[in-house]
């Protein structure tokens, strides 16, 4: 049974922690080849390097996990979060903001006042979490980040504003149009995705893979423009509504 209450979050130390941990991280995202996973001794490394290595656990057994390290882009340093997962069966009570809190923690601990981390730009609770809930702020469209069909978004999360909700933006205008077209509004742009890619892409694959690509030929030019997505949020049952500024 699984308990009410948000476990704890904090450094995993142990090598039964650290082993169990890896095999969540694969778990999760269904990774099958060994390449594309993670060991306890690099985590052992990252750990005690100046990286992040914070999880929590029901009972005997490691349900949430999160890794990262410093780095740089050559002008500015940062703490880098290459992945955090929940358990299927605890997800949706919590920590994953709990991770994350974590992580920001262990980042300031070491002297790191930022964060960085990529995601999916066509899920939209991952960007209403990452946008609308911690506050961050993406600002870098990478297209194949990982290899054909990975686009991700790069956000910037400023470690030195506790995490809380964005203020809410004057409503959007009411047409529109379709998923991945852009409507300029004054100062902003809104830019509506599907709600459910996932659902999307395996009721109607074609359809989803011409949201991909039209999201993609709109976000990389905005971007490279100075624009930033600030908040993803519900907007009807189909589409979510992003909604992009003027970078600072």
């Amino acid at each position: 049974m699984t308990s009410t209450t948000t476990p704890v979050v904090r450094t995993l130390t142990t090598p039964d922690e650290l082993g169990q941990a890896t095999t969540l991280y694969r778990d999760v995202f269904g990774y099958t080849d060994l390449r594309q996973g993670a060991s306890p001794r690099l985590l052992t490394a990252l750990r005690d390097n100046g990286g992040s290595v914070v999880g929590a656990r029901d009972g005997d057994r490691v349900i949430a996990f999160a890794f990262g390290f410093q780095a740089t882009d050559g002008t500015s340093s940062y703490h880098y979060s290459q992945a955090a997962v929940v358990h299927p069966s605890h997800q949706g009570c919590g920590l994953g903001r709990a991770l994350k809190s974590a992580q920001r923690e262990v980042a300031l601990g070491w002297g790191v006042t930022r964060m960085r981390w990529t995601y999916d730009p066509l899920i939209a609770r991952n960007a209403h979490f990452n946008l609308d809930v911690l506050g961050a702020v993406a600002r870098w469209f990478h297209g194949g980040f990982y290899d054909d069909g990975s686009d991700r978004l790069l956000v910037d999360w400023d470690l030195g504003i506790a995490p809380g909700p964005r203020v809410p933006a004057q409503d959007p205008p009411a047409d529109l149009g379709d998923w991945a077209r852009p409507v300029p509004d004054g100062d902003r742009i809104w830019l509506p995705i599907p709600s459910d890619f996932t659902a999307l892409a395996k009721r109607d694959p074609l359809h989803a893979a011409r949201v991909r690509t039209d999201l993609a030929a709109v976000l990389g030019p905005l971007m490279d423009d100075k624009w930033a997505a600030v908040s993803c949020v519900p907007h009807t049952p189909q589409t979510a509504l992003y909604r992009l500024e003027r970078a600072l």
